[in-house]
């Protein structure tokens, strides 16, 4: 609606996991080096953990694109509360197994079947777990550990990638046995100050915008505002485009942002 307005190719703070857009803090580069770091190197299990809109889903989309696909079968579970027979089936069904009205036993099995041809054929087989702090069958999660127990001669046949909010650390932190098999852990915060007005640079730039459009005042405001989360900033930036466009004025400055933030906090 704005973009013609502002001369953008696109919307620059859709709140939606397009890799295109994601700006890769330092954090971000850690943490996407250690988990192709975790899956590369075979270590078994990791977790990746952040406050809700700090990034993760689209890490694991940007983790997606680095991994071959004729070298790495990958199943996305991003809905995670399910029981133990539904998230087997979910895997299965992912890797192209028809997997409806198996017993577990039978599950398991086909899940055996498929790791070890994948490790025959030299394909790493990865499950990543996304919003793993939904999971609240103690069972499930219970199974999501025995995933980890197709290994042979110390060597495991998968990765497990969990990721989720900050909650998932203390339901791992209930289960010592997963808890110790996870060899790389990595926690993402909100953007500090430099970060957040480089990430709303980015993101104007790549939607076509020049650094004109808002004010050094607003970016910092925004940022404020938005406490260094990204989805945060994105709805503040966003509707800002959305009334400077409305009101014809030449930049978003802070007045506009301020303005905004008012009618949210309404």
């Amino acid at each position: 609606m704005y973009e013609q307005y502002w001369s953008l190719a696109d919307k620059p703070f859709r709140n939606t996991p397009d890799p295109h857009y994601f700006y890769f803090s330092r954090q971000h580069e850690e943490a996407l080096t250690r988990m192709l770091y975790a899956i590369t190197e075979g270590q078994g299990a990791m977790m990746l953990t952040g406050d809700y809109g700090c990034g993760k889903t689209l890490l694991s989309r940007s983790l997606l694109d680095e991994l071959d696909p004729d070298r790495f079968e990958v199943a996305l579970i991003p809905y995670p509360n399910l029981s133990g027979v539904e998230l087997l089936q979910e895997i299965l069904l992912q890797f192209g197994y028809e997997a409806q009205g198996l017993s577990k036993v039978e599950l398991l099995h086909l899940l055996s079947d498929c790791l070890l041809d994948n490790h025959a054929r030299g394909c790493s087989t990865i499950i990543i777990v996304d919003e793993a702090q939904m999971v609240m069958d103690k069972m499930t999660m219970e199974e999501i550990r025995l995933l980890l127990n197709f290994q042979q001669d110390r060597k495991f046949y998968l990765t497990l990638v969990l990721m989720g909010q900050p909650e998932l650390r203390e339901r791992v932190e209930e289960m010592p046995q997963l808890l110790q098999r996870l060899s790389v852990r990595y926690h993402l915060r909100a953007f500090d100050e430099e970060d957040s007005e480089k990430y709303l640079a980015h993101r104007m730039a790549i939607a076509g915008g020049n650094g004109d459009i808002f004010t050094r005042e607003a970016g910092r405001l925004i940022a404020s505002a938005g406490e260094g989360v990204p989805r945060r900033m994105n709805n503040i930036a966003d509707m800002s485009l959305m009334v400077g466009f409305g009101q014809r004025t030449p930049v978003v400055d802070e007045n506009i942002v301020q303005q905004v933030i008012t009618d949210m906090d309404a």
